[in-house]
């Protein structure tokens, strides 16, 4: 943006260009002055992967939302590989995408990506993981992040009834999620805050030794110790072989397993089919599983009595929030309803929060009334 352009614009614009960034290259930021239609503006989806089922139903629903209402729609998957979204995310800022949404495989990692597409003009809105330590992130749209760890901590408490004096003491092993994830730690203090104060009491014990061992006194700073590096199924599976054979190899009680998210649910599951064949899932020895997602594997899992619950995200209403605040974009206006707000190390990112909801056994046909599964694709699920 040229000076005499800035002295015209800067009294009745400062604020709104420093939440949307300088522009760059030869081509103007969409601005509360510069109104576009559809069918002249490109969008940017970045996704992290195509192994996570989610990112498939993200990514789909987005892009096809858009290009219903006449965007242009560049989507990609970067097969969690942070250097491929990082050649992702500019080769669509080349590609002279207005509006890029990232949802960050390392929240970190993509911020010098995020900074040279803004330097081009696109504008960014990051999807479901905050993008960290950069100013160059316009908006952010996700899900309750701690309420979600809230659900399943508050779901195992019930569950085991401890809130009704139940003393145990009670075996439970504890995961995390990926330890590049900045969203996976905001899921564990949302649920490690709920269990602590149990652990401290010795209601809760965890006799393994996993992450150097999670005790009363483990401390969320921690959290990457438990973690499952990119969710990975196979590797929670070889983690919790390793937990039920170093520490319940003798038919010692398992009550619950904080899993995070439902593809280390899974496994874990594999594991405990593995290790303890004397665990029979839906029986009152069977350990109470975690989730979040309801992936398809996930949902017959929990309809088996396998998973207890899972915290249902609905990425449809996601993508109508980020689908709101692209086409308020182009009409050259604010985000309004992004009413709260989280620290990314570097500013406020304002933030539209979503509500996620508990599924479990009782209510599992929600994700058919909701449209998250067709009915066909859901009664296969559940047999």
């Amino acid at each position: 943006m040229n000076k005499i352009m800035k002295a015209v614009t800067v009294a009745a614009s400062a604020s709104l260009l420093l939440s949307l960034g300088a522009c760059g290259s030869g081509r103007s930021a969409t601005s509360s002055s510069e109104a576009k239609d559809a069918k002249d503006m490109t969008i940017g989806l970045s996704m992290p992967t195509k192994s996570l089922e989610r990112w498939n139903k993200d990514g789909a629903n987005l892009k096809s939302k858009l290009e219903k209402a006449g965007y242009k729609v560049i989507l990609s998957y970067a097969d969690n590989k942070t250097s491929q979204q990082t050649s992702d995310i500019e080769n669509m800022a080349n590609k002279g995408a207005d509006i890029i949404v990232v949802a960050a495989i390392d929240g970190t990692a993509v911020g010098p990506a995020v900074e040279k597409a803004k330097d081009t003009g696109s504008e960014i809105i990051a999807y479901d993981r905050l993008i960290m330590n950069t100013e160059a992130v316009d908006y952010y749209a996700t899900f309750d992040l701690e309420k979600v760890g809230a659900l399943q901590g508050q779901y195992i408490i019930d569950k085991l009834g401890l809130k009704d004096g139940k003393k145990g003491p009670f075996n439970i092993e504890v995961f995390s999620g990926s330890p590049d994830d900045n969203n996976a730690k905001l899921f564990f203090k949302g649920a490690w805050d709920l269990l602590q104060p149990y652990f401290k009491s010795g209601v809760l014990v965890s006799p393994s030794k996993h992450g150097g061992g999670v005790t009363a006194n483990f401390s969320l700073d921690k959290w990457q110790s438990i973690g499952v590096q990119n969710w990975d199924a196979a590797k929670a599976q070889t983690d919790m072989e390793s937990i039920l054979d170093s520490s319940y190899a003798h038919s010692e009680p398992l009550a619950a397993v904080l899993t995070p998210n439902d593809a280390i649910a899974v496994g874990v599951v594999n594991a405990l089919g593995t290790k303890r064949p004397d665990l029979k899932a839906g029986t009152a020895n069977w350990p109470i599983l975690t989730g979040q997602d309801c992936d398809a594997p996930n949902v017959t899992q929990i309809a088996q009595g396998k998973q207890a619950m899972s915290v249902f995200k609905d990425v449809n209403k996601l993508a109508d929030a980020v689908y709101d605040m692209v086409t308020t974009l182009a009409k050259g206006e604010k985000v309004t309803d992004a009413t709260g707000k989280y620290n990314n190390g570097k500013l406020d990112v304002p933030t539209k929060l979503l509500t996620p909801v508990i599924v479990n056994k009782d209510n599992l046909d929600l994700l058919k009334t909701s449209g998250f599964y067709s009915a066909a694709d859901f009664d296969k699920l559940v047999g």
